[in-house]
């Protein structure tokens, strides 16, 4: 007879322990101290073995029936639900999370991966870090995030939840979960307030800034970084953190690795003639090392981050004009306005992927068309560097 509820909930406890079964092995042990266990007995290699499922009422009825079934499908496939329990324990969420951080994070700054050990250890770990990550569900990393987003801090929040993707990820193709639950988060924290950098976007503008780039007195490095800058419009970051290897001049391509880029995703910059030329300048002087751009002090470093803002303000623009990350927004504007293809746009700024089934491909999409783009922008640019009454159009 199928063990009830009722006698569950009511089983008091005797002098010696004692069992309530219930059904395909499962049973309830009740202790003298009336805690109760549930227990599976199974067979297997021809050895009568015990699994335990949990403790009530912890772990109800129905959750331990579904358990039994669990376990009950791993014998039907020839395995021992002893052992794949243990494993399964062992590839909890911590020290998965942890195994990602030693590996995925060995080439970024120390201060960086401090920062994400950190986030994981003081609003993760206590949640879902002792959970099997393969049984970890949507609700479990929400109420993880909640718990940040009660003290105001919602950037901290956004940030948690890109890290437990990414660790997430990690576990399925390492062959430690099937799916990402962090991805069913989408819309369910409080938006960020968008953050929009100063930036310069009428053209008459645009023209005196570039000239004055043109113009500028400081070091080589500086002044190449400058220079580049609105031609390939990449993050102040990835600009001044720019290796040698990750350039084929001849085919004009910039391949920023994963590693380095804000979504963890390779991004092609394809180079104008203007940007090549550049390039060929700078490497010159700085081709025999790493780094690009070097620090003043290491060629071993690349610059200080303070480097381009630090230019712009000694040109006369204002913290409030102008920044690094606004030829980003400069570039944004004035593509879109001149009616190109918004997405390759997007692709070309390195924006969030939409559809992450595309996600290890989409460096390559729009490819043709933003090659064009680049070089339509950078021929652009030098018309307004000349003063040339310009209003640009998509080519045909």
């Amino acid at each position: 007879m199928a063990l009830t509820n009722i006698a569950a909930r009511t089983a008091k406890g005797k002098a010696k322990p004692y069992k309530l079964f219930d059904g395909k092995g499962l049973y309830l042990e009740v202790m003298p101290t009336t805690a109760r266990y549930w227990r599976l007995k199974y067979r297997f290699g021809g050895k009568e073995k015990r699994l335990a499922l949990g403790v009530y009422p912890e772990v109800s009825l129905a959750k331990a029936r579904e358990r039994c079934d669990e376990a009950r499908k791993l014998l039907a496939e020839g395995f021992d639900p002893r052992v794949f329990k243990r494993a399964e324990m062992e590839n909890t969420f911590e020290p998965v999370a942890r195994e990602w951080h030693e590996k995925q994070l060995a080439t970024h700054g120390e201060s960086h991966r401090t920062r994400v050990l950190a986030r994981l250890k003081n609003h993760v770990f206590p949640v879902i870090g002792g959970r099997p990550i393969a049984k970890i569900e949507a609700p479990e990393i929400l109420l993880a995030l909640q718990r940040i987003e009660k003290r105001g801090t919602i950037e901290t929040a956004h940030r948690v939840l890109q890290i437990c993707s990414q660790v997430f990820r990690y576990a399925i193709v390492t062959g430690r979960a099937k799916r990402d639950p962090a991805r069913d988060l989408r819309g369910a924290l409080t938006p960020l307030r968008q953050r929009h950098y100063p930036t310069i976007t009428d053209p008459k503008a645009v023209g005196g800034l570039l000239r004055a780039l043109a113009v500028y007195d400081g070091t080589l490095v500086a002044r190449c970084a400058l220079r580049l800058a609105p031609l390939v419009f990449v993050r102040p970051g990835e600009l001044r953190k720019a290796q040698w290897p990750e350039f084929d001049l001849d085919a004009a391509e910039w391949r920023i690795p994963a590693a380095r880029m804000k979504m963890r995703e390779q991004h092609l910059v394809p180079l104008s003639t203007q940007a090549v030329a550049i390039l060929r300048e700078i490497h010159e002087i700085t081709g025999r090392g790493n780094y690009v751009f070097p620090g003043a002090r290491s060629s071993d470093r690349p610059m200080s981050e303070n480097t381009v803002n630090a230019a712009l303000r000694r040109l006369g623009y204002g913290k409030d004009d102008m920044t690094g990350h606004g030829f980003r927004s400069m570039a944004s504007t004035l593509l879109n306005e001149q009616g190109w293809n918004r997405d390759a746009i997007e692709r070309q700024l390195a924006h969030a992927e939409r559809d992450n089934v595309r996600a290890a491909y989409n460096f390559a999409e729009h490819l043709p068309e933003r090659r064009k783009m680049m070089q339509a922008w950078a021929d652009y640019l030098d018309r307004l560097v000349a003063g040339a009454e310009v209003v640009a159009l998509k080519a045909a």
